[in-house]
């Protein structure tokens, strides 16, 4: 089954991913694939190496990015409010799609920062064309609504979602970390949402190291990041580059009931 990364993490996404440009696209190339995405949190800082380098290995790549979504408006800074925020996946599917992304995530930093660069679904709909979006991780806001127990706001946020972006340009995200309990539940209502709403689904793994031996030092930029002892590596073990043959496309399909 062949098979592409669409949420992938570089040493772009400070202190929280380990792979560098060359690092990336060289394993790309080595487990055989033809194309990649690069999704790194909030910035495109990565985009013009990545293009440049991925063609010049032969490999189609895909520029995107995982915003963060302000938790109501990205104008608002309420102390303790406004420090939460969601991730969404966005990737550019043309030129309009890549001129929109620098966009928005020029906007994000300049109106929208606070913690972090933030948009919200105001200037995602005025800058949607050319974009395919994703629900992201279990920090995407269908994805806590879903483990809220929010079924009916998870519904219509995905409608809203797929009303700003068009029809076949949203997709539900699954992703298989089958230490993680929550998240055996957020896809089996994502699948739900996509049967009872004819959105499409797309299998992720939320790339942020590229071999098991890499997660080490993967783990050591989370705890410099966070300054506690965050075990994320403990919990998500799986954050990485897996070849066609282990896709979680297999591992989701065979865990659904």
């Amino acid at each position: 089954m062949k098979f592409t990364h669409l949420h992938v993490h570089s040493h772009y996404s400070l202190l929280d991913g380990l792979p560098k440009i060359d690092q990336l696209l060289d394993y790309v190339k080595e487990l055989g694939m033809d194309s990649v995405a690069l999704t790194d949190h909030g910035v495109l800082y990565g985009a013009v190496e990545f293009f440049q380098k991925a063609k010049a290995r032969g490999i189609k790549p895909i520029i995107g990015v995982e915003v963060y979504v302000a938790f109501e408006k990205m104008s608002q800074k309420r102390p303790n409010i406004d420090n939460k925020r969601y991730h969404l996946v966005l990737l550019a599917k043309n030129k309009e799609g890549y001129e929109n992304l620098v966009k928005l995530v020029t906007k994000a930093h300049l109106e929208g920062f606070y913690y972090k660069p933030r948009v919200d679904e105001e200037l995602l709909r005025k800058h949607s064309k050319g974009l395919i979006a994703s629900t992201a991780c279990l920090a995407g806001k269908v994805p806590r609504l879903i483990m809220s127990n929010k079924l009916e706001e998870a519904e219509e946020l995905a409608q809203r979602y797929n009303d700003i972006f068009g029809q076949g340009n949203f997709y539900l995200e699954l992703q298989h970390h089958p230490n993680i309990p929550e998240q055996a539940k957020v896809n089996k209502e994502l699948i739900n949402i996509s049967k009872k709403y004819g959105i499409p689904l797309i299998a992720t793994n939320d790339v942020h190291y590229l071999k098991p031996e890499d997660a080490e030092a993967q783990d050591v930029l989370m705890h410099i990041q966070a300054f506690f002892l965050y075990r994320f590596r403990i919990f998500c073990p799986e954050i990485l580059l897996l070849s066609h043959e282990f896709s979680m496309v297999r591992h989701i399909m065979h865990a659904q009931p």
